[in-house]
């Protein structure tokens, strides 16, 4: 038995855990929060094997630019004079290409489905409900523009073994039988699924607790103590750990901790929102994505959810009610019989995105420090991802034979 140290309590933290514990490790998980909120709350909660083509491809890049003159619009970088930032954009430049995209998609479509069953085995062996459901997904699109577009990527998905329908307003309508949808058409994806997130967060993080795995809250990361090519001690808060192995799954703060190690490691926090409606009467059935407003939504019981945007705007938790008023104006366009008022301050919930600037997470061993593993960098895939990259953390630790070929994901493929 190793003690294992896994630094960041978010979903992918969790679900190392969760797997190293089965392995019979002695596991700590180290977060600078108190674990109530993050990414891994206030998701959208859709494991999506649907979105194989990474963030960085052909076409973000003129999408980004036309957004960004926008206040309201799904995306925004606040220029800044910024080394990290820079050096992120030019990579994610180097990196908007079709034979990335080739390279990413099997490896992206792989670890999605091994998540996929991974959740499939979590809703059947853990002892309590996390709202799982396979519905599937539809992609919502109003415009020529985006049938197009849309079509294409449901005919590769097709080709790759993803099953997508082309359905028309009236087909998605039927799909829908309690609120009206104002659609051109859609892409049905009947692989997808979705769970509540905090209920799988806050349920699994009690269940590891009752297995033994400690969790220290409040204590950011300060320091790391060196023996050789080995982490010999972390300092976190005011209390100094020592583990035979170490996990960096920190989200967004995984870059500036990688700095500590001395590693590469580019990274941006994306910001997103969401919102959520209580007690809706007629709901909504199959989880959605308003392609030309880039806005989430998730059915969640008798709750919904809205959520969107992505602001790379630095490590900070301002709240930019712009970005939130074009999630509720895109609402009424799509729903046309839903009338959503702007939510409260207080209601309106962020979270910073660990995006790599290619848009593959990390995952893997770090070749420059023997003990330590890397899993992070998801982006909006982390909730998605979370079981297969925990799964395969426990096989690296343990010296198993990965489930998957990892070659896509290697923490070292940006050291300088």
């Amino acid at each position: 038995m190793s003690k294992i140290g896994i630094i960041g309590g978010g979903i992918i933290g969790l679900s190392s855990a969760y797997y190293l514990n089965q392995s019979g490790h002695e596991v700590t998980v180290i977060d600078q929060s108190d674990l109530s909120d993050g990414c891994s709350h206030g998701n959208a909660g859709m494991i999506v094997p649907s979105h194989f083509i990474p963030l960085a491809a052909p076409g973000m890049v003129a999408k980004g630019i036309r957004w960004m003159f926008h206040s309201s619009s799904p995306f925004f970088v606040r220029p800044r004079l910024n080394g990290d930032l820079i050096r992120w954009g030019l990579l994610f430049l180097k990196s908007a290409n079709e034979k990335h995209v080739a390279a990413a998609i099997p490896a992206l479509k792989e670890l999605s489905l091994l998540s996929k069953f991974h959740y499939q085995q979590w809703a059947h062996d853990l002892p309590f409900n996390f709202g799982y459901h396979e519905r599937g997904l539809l992609m919502l699109y109003q415009t020529k523009e985006a049938e197009h577009e849309e079509s294409e990527t449901a005919h590769r998905a097709n080709d790759i073994g993803i099953t997508a329908k082309i359905l028309s307003g009236e087909e998605v309508q039927q799909l829908e039988p309690y609120v009206k949808v104002n659609v051109r058409g859609g892409i049905y994806f009947p692989g997808d699924a979705h769970l509540t997130p905090k209920k799988l967060f806050n349920r699994l993080k009690s269940y590891l607790q009752k297995k033994g795995v400690t969790f220290v809250t409040n204590s950011a990361v300060s320091a790391f103590q060196f023996h050789g090519q080995n982490i010999q001690s972390v300092q976190a808060g005011d209390q100094i750990f020592s583990f035979d192995q170490i996990v960096l799954a920190a989200g967004s703060w995984s870059g500036l901790i990688a700095k500590q190690l001395a590693l590469t490691l580019p990274m941006q926090g994306g910001k997103g929102y969401s919102f959520t409606l209580p007690e809706v009467e007629k709901n909504v059935q199959i989880p959605s994505i308003f392609l030309e407003a880039r806005v989430a939504v998730t059915p969640m019981e008798n709750s919904l959810r809205f959520g969107g945007t992505m602001e790379i705007a630095g490590l900070n938790h301002s709240v930019n009610l712009k970005r939130v008023k074009g999630i509720v104006d895109s609402i009424p366009k799509y729903y046309p019989e839903m009338k959503v008022a702007m939510p409260m301050a207080e209601s309106i919930w962020h979270g910073l995105r660990p995006c790599s600037p290619d848009g593959l997470p990390y995952i893997g061993r770090s070749t420059k420090i023997k003990n330590l593993v890397i899993a992070t960098g998801h982006s909006m895939m982390g909730l998605s991802l979370a079981p297969a990259t925990g799964k395969l953390v426990s096989e690296i630790i343990d010296e198993k034979k990965t489930s998957m070929v990892l070659t896509a994901f290697s923490p070292d493929r940006f050291q300088r």
